[in-house]
């Protein structure tokens, strides 16, 4: 009796035995800010390193020598042009000039006793008293006379010349260096220290650099020449200026063709001989961009993610540009109306279901 009850007992316990486990709920969406890849108006720019020269730059040296008296400048103060700078004793180069004065002096009256005589020995010749070797010994006398005078009047010149250098002015306006040689020292014209000082111009400066190619095929579509360029200095906008020489020639060990920009610099803002990176700015073209965020690295390359049509999220290798800002210029790998992931980016796997909304700007 009770054999026959434990049989229905036992297909009842295994037929509740194979009843199935409920399913796991799906993982909601992923949550991420999305924008929308479109095109946008962005100029054409690329940055180059350049260095800062002088446009004008000179060594003032002595040009006669002597005892340096003064120094009648600021060591690396603000000169203009013809500031006296030095004076070189003054006493010698007076003397020789007060010597050639006289001189020039002593051969006019030479030159008037000479044509004295010419004109004395024409008369007496008109008279038939005189002979005619009397009178051309007396034309060639004054000859000879007038002669030593144009030499002493050169002699003059030459002294009052030598003189004047022995006051030093400045030949350009611009900032002077260290002096080169103390008060007291005796310089010498023609010798190593012949040196005073150098004189820089500070403003405008040039900044040399050199484009690449491709480049500057991108830029000479409009032309080179009085394109803007501006200096990068750090987080501050620095000066702009605008390219003022382009070389005809392609470097052909670098690839790269000589630049030079020019920018005002009455700030000082720039100094010659300082390393500066610099953008030079082209056209304006319709490119996409996308938030520097968005892009992703990996060992393939650069990638987004993007929304597909079935809300999951796809990778997508891009070519990278520029950057403009805070955002990458994408030259190749997105289209128009893509919305690319922007935020949310670590928790996003390919293909990984996402809920898109509009990313923060």
């Amino acid at each position: 009796m009770h054999r026959r009850h434990a049989l229905p007992l036992f297909l009842l316990l295994a037929a509740c035995g194979d009843t199935a486990a409920p399913a796991e709920p799906a993982p909601a969406p992923t949550k991420v800010g999305v924008v929308e890849a479109r095109p946008r108006p962005t100029p054409v720019a690329f940055e180059y390193g350049g260095r800062v020269t002088a446009v004008r730059q000179t060594e003032v040296r002595a040009r006669v020598s002597g005892i340096l008296l003064e120094r009648a400048h600021t060591e690396g103060a603000q000169v203009q042009e013809g500031d006296v700078l030095f004076r070189i004793d003054p006493a010698p180069y007076q003397a020789a000039a007060d010597l050639a004065s006289a001189q020039v002096q002593e051969a006019e009256a030479a030159v008037q006793r000479a044509r004295r005589d010419q004109q004395r020995t024409a008369e007496l010749l008109r008279a038939n008293v005189g002979s005619r070797k009397d009178r051309d010994d007396a034309v060639s006398a004054l000859a000879q006379a007038e002669a030593g005078l144009a030499a002493a009047r050169a002699r003059l010149a030459s002294a009052r010349l030598e003189l004047s250098y022995t006051t030093v002015t400045a030949p350009i306006s611009g900032v002077t260096s260290l002096e080169a040689v103390p008060e007291g020292s005796l310089v010498s014209a023609g010798s190593d220290n012949s040196l005073l000082t150098r004189i820089t111009q500070m403003d405008p400066v040039y900044v040399t650099f050199a484009f690449n190619g491709p480049d500057l095929a991108v830029l000479s579509a409009h032309g080179v020449q009085d394109l803007p360029v501006q200096v990068l200095l750090g987080q501050e906008d620095g000066p702009v200026g605008k390219v003022s020489f382009t070389e005809a020639t392609v470097d052909p060990t670098t690839g790269t063709v000589r630049g030079r920009a020019t920018f005002a610099n009455d700030d000082r803002r720039l100094i010659p001989g300082q390393f500066v990176r610099i953008r030079v700015s082209g056209q304006t073209r319709e490119v996409i961009r996308v938030p520097q965020a968005a892009v992703q690295q990996d060992i393939q390359g650069p990638f987004a993610y993007v929304v597909g049509p079935d809300g999951k999220a796809e990778r997508r290798a891009i070519r990278l540009g520029r950057t403009v800002g805070r955002d990458w210029v994408i030259e190749d790998g997105l289209q128009p109306g893509d919305r690319v992931i922007a935020e949310g980016v670590v928790k996003v796997a390919e293909g990984a279901l996402v809920e898109a909304v509009g990313a923060r700007p």
